[in-house]
């Protein structure tokens, strides 16, 4: 039991110490939202429509952040109504929602959908953006990519970003989401991006799930010893940059009295079992950096090539 609770201590104290200098404090507070617009599934000849509902739906949202005094929820959200801007949800409550689309979803033939590890919300949706903005150009046409930001992350400097409590929340609105996605595009190859603490949503949605790969980059484990108790018909990807502190987090998975801290087996060890790709030398953020081989490796994985 000592050496137990030693392992636990040593991952939180490990993973506080790298992860709070580099993404910053917790989540934001609470600020008011409206509820949304209640829509249909998701549908190719709607999606103008859609867009345009939840255009108002965020503009809505920032008259009432500005209202509250938050000016920095109401900027950012001002941003995320910009023309061109496409989002097929939003919700503005309880930290926030949004699931946006990159390139022509109506005639693409591969789509990417990526999902965020902690700390990502509407006050840092800018960098989650930069990544789906710079996949989506090295992918070029005939590929959509979709931002996915469809749970609360956890933040990370709290107990949550140990356990898979975020995750197991997350996991079936994920799966949903995709099923939804397949119904609307069946012939379109799909590909799930997983970053750190997302990582963990995706191996929880993974079961059934309707897609073609499943990639995991950053990742601090999945709460699972193999890739094969993931129970999927995708292909499990692994990738790991050489500068990424996550390598130095204890793959451990030690059961206290009311939860599991620590995720368990190394994704990118042999054990795990993943196909593994080149991710270079990025560091915890850089993964999808424009001219990273670890942006050119998933770029393959989801065009259908080997990485």
């Amino acid at each position: 039991m000592a050496s137990r609770l030693r392992r636990a201590l040593l991952a939180a104290l490990v993973t506080a110490s790298v992860v709070v200098p580099l993404v910053g404090a917790a989540g934001p507070g609470e600020v008011p939202a409206p509820k949304p617009v209640a829509l249909g599934p998701v549908s190719v000849r709607g999606l103008q429509e859609r867009y345009a509902v939840n255009r108002e739906g965020i503009r809505a949202a920032e008259r009432m952040a500005a209202r509250h005094g938050d000016r920095r929820r109401a900027a950012a959200l001002r941003k995320m109504r910009e023309p061109g801007r496409h989002f097929l949800s939003f919700d503005g409550r309880d930290g926030g929602r949004a699931v946006e689309v990159y390139g022509d979803l109506g005639r693409a033939r591969r789509i990417a959908v990526l999902v965020p590890g902690s700390d990502t919300g509407m006050e840092t949706y800018g960098r989650f953006r930069d990544g789906a903005l710079a996949l989506s150009r090295q992918l070029g046409p005939r590929t959509a990519v979709i931002g996915w930001l469809g749970y609360k992350t956890p933040g990370t400097v709290g107990p949550e970003v140990l356990t898979t409590g975020r995750a197991d929340g997350a996991a079936p609105r994920l799966d949903a989401f995709v099923r939804e996605l397949h119904a609307a595009k069946p012939r379109a190859r799909i590909s799930l991006l997983c970053h750190s603490y997302g990582s963990v949503v995706c191996a929880r949605a993974a079961r059934g799930l309707e897609a073609e790969d499943i990639v995991l980059y950053g990742s601090p484990g999945t709460g699972y010893d193999d890739a094969g108790q993931l129970h999927t018909r995708a292909t499990v990807w692994a990738g790991r940059g050489r500068g990424d502190w996550i390598g130095g987090v204890p793959h451990v998975r030690v059961p206290l009295l009311v939860t599991t801290v620590g995720f368990g087996t190394d994704p990118v060890s042999r054990r795990f079992g993943a196909r593994i790709f080149d991710a270079g030398d990025a560091g915890h953020s850089d993964y999808l950096k424009p001219g990273s081989a670890a942006l050119a490796s998933m770029s393959r994985i989801v065009e259908g090539r080997h990485a």
